[in-house]
Parts: C-alpha cells; sequence; structure tokens
C-alpha cells in the first residue's frame, strides 16, 4: 500500500486525495473512496486527451479495450509495471505446475495461445487493445521458439477464418500445451477432430496441460474431456485487464492462489455489506474462510479503491487462495460476451417499438451444447401482443444485441453461438415462477439476465 502511495503522491489523483497525509490503512480508506469504472471515468478521460501523470506517473504504456458491467467499452490503463506483472504472472503460473508435478515435458513439444488479435488501435497517444491482444507483443524469450499460432493467424480478424487457420498450422505439430477461453478452444478441438477424424489426445499424444480462464469452465469440462479423449491437467487463471488475480497452484487443492506480490493491494468488503453506508474494509490479514468478499483492486496502473465487481470466497488462507464467487450485478458471459443489463434492455426496447408489441417481462440465460455451434442464448418471454412475423423479430433482436456487444457479434461471427432462440411463456407465466419459488410481491423481481440456467431451468416449466 505504501510503496503505491508513494510512486503516486505527485499524480493528480494523488494530489486530489492527499496522498501525502497518507501513512496507515485508516488514512488510505479515509481518503480514497471506492470506485468503479464510471468513478475514475473523468480521470481516464483526461488520459486520453493525453494529459501525464493522472492515476499514474507518465502516461500508461497501452489502454486495455474490455466491456464493462455498466458503461460499455471501458479504457483500462496498463502501466509498464503493470504489464510486466502480468507477464511475470503467467510464467508463474506455469513453474508453479511444473513444480508439483515435475512435468517439464510440456517444453518439449509447441505450445499454442488462443488469443485475441495482436493488432492494436490508438486511443490520442496510447495503443490500445485487448489485453490477450497486448500480451502477445510481450512474449518472453523462452515461449518464443515453441509457440503457435503465427502471427499473421493470430491478426486474422474474423474468428472462424482465424481458427482454421491455427488447425492448419498445428494439425501436423506435436502439440504439449493448449491455452484460451473454452469456447474458442472447443471450436479449435471440434475443427481439428472434424478434419483429422481422431480425438485429441490421439491426435497430439503429449498433449497434457491445458490452461484456461475468462468463464466458468464448469459447463464445458464434460464436453472437452469428451473431444479430448481423456483427462489432462488443467491450471485455471484469474486475469484481468485491471491485474492478473490468481492463479491455479495445485492439482489438488481447491481455488486459486492470490497473487499478493505482483503489484496490487488487495481490500476485501464483505458482500451482504457492501452496499451498507462506508462498509468495512479489509486487508489480506483479517479475511475468514468461507466469507464472500467484493474485491477491491489498488493497482501499480494507478486504479485506486477499484471495484472490478467480482465477489470472491477464500478456500485457504495459507496460503491465500481463492474461487471466484459471482458478481456483484447480474450479467451473462457463459462464452466470454460479458452481456449486460443494460445492452439486453436496449435490445429488446427497440424491437418492441420496431414490431409493435408488448412484452410483460423476460430473461436471458445461456444454454451450452456439446454439440458444435448449437450453444446460444435463451430469451424466456412473456407476450401481451405477439409480433405479427415472429422469426422476423427474433433475428432482428439478434442483430440489435450484435450491435450493443461486440463480443456476442464476434461469438455469432466465429459459429461459437448460434443466434439467439425465443422461448415464449405463457399468460402470467412469470408470476406463477416467483409464486413457485416464493418470490411473488413486494419487492423481489426477476433478474433480467443471468450466466447461468439458475432461474430459466424453472422459468422453462412455464412455457407456453
Amino acid at each position: 500500500m505504501l510503496q503505491l502511495i508513494e510512486r503516486a503522491k505527485k499524480t493528480k489523483f494523488g494530489e486530489d486525495h492527499s496522498f501525502e497525509k497518507i501513512k496507515t490503512h485508516e488514512d488510505f480508506q479515509n481518503n480514497i473512496p471506492i470506485r468503479d469504472y464510471e468513478g475514475l471515468s473523468n480521470y481516464i478521460d483526461l488520459i486520453k486527451e493525453g494529459k501525464e501523470n493522472v492515476l499514474w506517473p507518465g502516461l500508461p504504456k497501452y489502454f486495455c479495450k474490455t466491456s464493462g458491467t455498466t458503461s460499455g467499452t471501458k479504457y483500462i490503463p496498463l502501466s509498464k509495471e503493470s504489464l510486466k506483472n502480468q507477464i511475470n504472472t503467467a510464467r508463474d503460473a506455469i513453474l508453479t505446475y511444473i513444480n508439483e508435478t515435475k512435468n517439464t515435458a510440456i517444453y518439449n513439444g509447441k505450445m499454442i495461445f488462443i488469443q485475441g488479435s495482436p493488432e492494436l488501435d490508438m486511443t490520442g497517444k496510447i495503443p490500445t487493445g485487448r489485453l490477450s491482444g497486448i500480451v502477445a507483443h510481450h512474449i518472453p524469450f523462452y515461449l518464443k521458439k515453441n509457440r503457435l499460432p503465427s502471427f499473421g493467424s493470430n491478426c486474422i480478424d474474423d474468428w472462424e477464418e482465424k481458427i482454421n487457420a491455427i488447425v492448419e498450422e498445428t494439425i501436423d505439430e506435436d502439440m504439449s500445451l493448449i491455452s484460451g477461453i473454452p469456447p474458442w478452444v472447443q471450436m479449435y478441438f471440434e475443427k481439428l477432430i472434424e478434419k483429422s477424424g481422431k480425438s485429441i489426445k490421439s491426435l497430439f499424444p503429449n498433449f497434457n496441460l491445458f490452461i484456461y480462464g475468462g468463464v466458468n469452465y464448469k459447463p464445458y469440462k464434460k464436453t472437452m474431456e469428451r473431444l479430448i479423449g481423456g483427462r489432462v491437467d488443467g491450471v485455471e487463471l484469474y486475469p484481468a485487464s485491471e491485474g492478473f488475480i490468481a492463479y491455479q497452484d495445485s492439482q489438488h487443492e481447491e481455488g486459486m492462489l492470490l497473487c499478493v506480490n505482483n503489484g496490487i493491494f488487495f481490500e476485501f468488503i464483505e458482500t451482504e455489506k457492501f452496499f451498507n453506508k462506508n462498509p468495512k474494509r479489509i486487508t489480506i490479514e483479517d479475511v475468514e474462510v468461507g466469507v464472500d468478499y467484493v474485491i477491491i483492486l489498488n493497482t501499480d496502473s494507478g486504479l485506486w479503491g477499484y471495484n472490478i465487481g467480482d465477489t470472491i470466497k477464500f478456500v485457504s488462507t495459507n496460503p491465500y487462495r481463492i474461487i471466484v464467487s459471482g458478481r456483484l450485478k447480474h450479467f451473462t458471459s457463459a462464452f466470454g460476451e460479458h452481456v449486460i443489463a443494460q445492452e439486453v434492455e436496449k435490445s429488446i426496447n427497440s424491437c418492441v417499438q420496431k414490431h409493435s408489441v408488448e412484452i410483460t417481462d423476460f430473461h436471458v440465460a445461456p444454454f451450452v451444447s456439446s454439440e458444435k455451434g448449437q450453444s446460444r442464448h435463451q430469451w424466456f418471454i412473456e407476450f401481451l401482443q405477439e409480433p405479427k412475423e415472429f422469426s422476423k423479430f427474433e433475428k432482428d433482436l439478434d442483430c440489435a444485441l450484435q450491435k450493443q456487444n461486440t463480443y456476442y457479434k464476434d461469438l455469432i461471427d466465429g459459429s461459437i453461438l448460434s443466434k439467439l432462440e425465443i422461448i415464449k411463456i405463457k399468460k402470467n407465466g412469470f408470476n406463477d415462477y416467483m409464486k413457485s419459488v416464493g418470490k411473488l410481491g413486494g419487492q423481489n423481481k426477476i433478474p433480467r439476465l443471468s450466466n447461468d440456467r439458475t432461474v430459466a431451468e424453472k422459468l422453462i416449466k412455464f412455457r407456453v
């Protein structure tokens, strides 16, 4: 905490928040309120304009472009210090795995990291792109020799074309380590099997480590093991544009090791008390196993009192291991799209007006299929007045959501997702559902969208 304060005390944020007076954690809390991206956006705007020494000394080395929970696209500053920590933490995850398993064979074969395009845009003076694309420019020398795919394949914008190119590059190679977001890796595996007629393990007999992150792996686990043709070791990562938070450090213990020595000062607020006036912020020494906490970041990129929106739970305090337990706000990101309430509401509202229909309520949930290209969003809608052209309404709704969320559009264009499906709910179906779960009336509301099918599996019983 004090190291970060010392580095940033002459920045605009440091001067605005009297960093020179901060000596204790109590001082820190009194001077630095909890904020989300919107709360820091006025400082981010100054950086975009080319102002230096705003949140952190100098200018950021990059902006990480990412989808926000309420504000759409976010521009997260990435300093040279935090970039180094991103790279080193990824290295530590691999070396920790080797230290535990003694499996050095992963370095004998080829490695593939399925990631975003390394081609960058400019925001003012600052190169801008997705985190994985930025990191692709800084791969350590010891990974470059055996690393795939080629830079050219990585730069292909169309995801289906990109995966096809990666398949061509790798199908005859000795792959030992494969890494990426599960839905993209699943697509890669399916195309390999389609082309070769072999399971992944038959095709790559030395493949024995899968590194993944970005979405909940559980819905994919059974399908992935079927495609692979057996079990391989896995290492789960918890990277974010805001900082590399944790990684799985053991094949035998639950949870991911919290990265407490990599440029981030962590604070924690009990989730159930988060919305209280002035909730208590604690440091790592006071956390307890089994309690849900909102995780607060203070980083060497100049994010201060930053609420990333995730809730975590400690499964161990020696060492500090966590699991991601949820989000403060409702969203859908089963495939890495991070669709938020504002986006689905704008989409449905535009189509309701266009087609002159009326709806009572709706809920959006992911449908994960083991069949290629059959995963999709399901919209549960109770109509008061149905559209005259139902298929046209369904198509327009999907197009509207693609316009709202570029990540969702990428998944549709890449054939990872099929276009959305509308499931009609019978008259009073939403009320009947709420009654069935004991939440009819009062302040109870059904969430507009969810990242799992807890609501959907009950709601589907009330379909037309």
